[in-house]
């Protein structure tokens, strides 16, 4: 198959309220460039799959909501006329046919000969290099194979977009870490539009040009995977997209006082007296340090070995836990007293 590029999608006004009256999403506009990768990430609930859904034709927006590929409005065509590729979390694989079948099968919908559609999806399939499977059942493959031919049948009828809802959920840690991996140099390759669902902020951060961060049938912060983990939009999005640590406080002359300690403050920070003040900073933001040392003195509750790395959560006085990252050879036990060190360009007051 050859490179090319996806469509631009466009929603104008898009919400949808279903027939018991309750709003699944607020009407948004929403702008997907030609051959972006945009990541709808969000709790379960919250609209992203049904702004998925509106997307390929599954669901009709409600009145005055548009959707256009490439600037030419599809809002009322269904699904099989918008050629969109959709890959599911259940795969919805055609059990009673082999792989070459399943991956034909929108070409045969589409009135493609037979010899042309068998050669189309033995191309697909040696693009995804699982062309070994072709004349396979669906109940012989593993879940990560199942996968990979479920986005073989979706890209066959070479979409405009394609279209990925929870692809990997029901696969196990490390298989989806490689099958990210494989995806998004895919469709790198191809340079075909993608919009892609999901629960998980890894997969979000790996695999997005830009993430859309759902709340509530909204979005909540809609930004390049950098600007939304290192400059959240509120408190939601910090904490959904990675681990933010909270440390309640003051701030007074220059200084962030707490029941841990005093930390001085940069006075670039221009930081104004706030008797109601709160430290927010990343895991990846902190070091551990002799108490001595530090202004902000916290117990090691706990330390998880991770392997390249340990995962440490320490105890405030008043009972505010603070989550650090630290090298795995780091010698640590529990009630440990330690310093805690922030680098000064990546904590924020609020």
């Amino acid at each position: 198959m050859t490179s090319r590029t996806g469509a631009a999608v466009t929603l104008s006004a898009c919400g949808k309220t279903f027939a018991d009256g309750t709003r699944a999403l607020a009407p948004l506009d929403l702008a997907v460039a030609a051959g972006e990768t945009l990541v709808l990430l969000g709790p379960s609930g919250c609209g992203k799959t049904t702004l998925l859904r509106i997307i390929a034709g599954l669901e009709s927006p409600d009145a005055g909501g548009r959707v256009l590929f490439d600037g030419t409005e599809v809002t009322t065509l269904p699904i099989e006329r918008r050629n969109v590729g959709m890959v599911f979390q259940s795969y919805a694989l055609f059990p009673n046919m082999n792989v070459l079948e399943n991956v034909a099968y929108g070409l045969r919908v589409r009135g493609v000969g037979r010899a042309e559609r068998e050669r189309m999806a033995r191309a697909v399939l040696e693009m995804m290099r699982i062309e070994a499977l072709a004349e396979r059942r669906v109940t012989q493959l593993s879940g990560g194979q199942r996968q990979r031919v479920a986005l073989a049948r979706a890209l066959a009828v070479r979409p405009k977009a394609i279209l990925l809802d929870e692809p990997m959920a029901a696969l196990d840690a490390a298989l989806r870490e490689h099958l990210r991996g494989e995806i998004d140099a895919l469709l790198r390759r191809l340079s075909i539009t993608a919009v892609y669902v999901t629960h998980d902020q890894a997969e979000a951060l790996a695999l997005g040009d830009r993430i859309a961060v759902m709340r509530e049938g909204a979005i909540a912060q809609l930004g390049t995977p950098r600007e939304v983990y290192e400059q959240p939009a509120d408190a939601f999005v910090a904490s959904f997209v990675g681990t933010t640590n909270r440390i309640e406080g003051v701030v007074r002359d220059g200084r962030f006082e707490c029941a841990a300690g005093v930390m001085e403050l940069s006075p670039a920070l221009d930081a104004p007296d706030n008797p109601a003040a709160a430290l927010l900073f990343r895991p990846e933001a902190a070091s551990l340090v002799p108490d001595p040392a530090a202004g902000l003195v916290l117990k090691v509750e706990q330390a998880q070995f991770q392997g390249a790395r340990q995962k440490v959560t320490l105890l405030s006085p008043d009972g505010a836990r603070v989550v650090v990252e630290t090298p795995p050879d780091l010698d640590l036990a529990p009630g440990m007293l330690l310093g805690l060190a922030l680098d000064p360009n990546r904590f924020s007051l609020a």
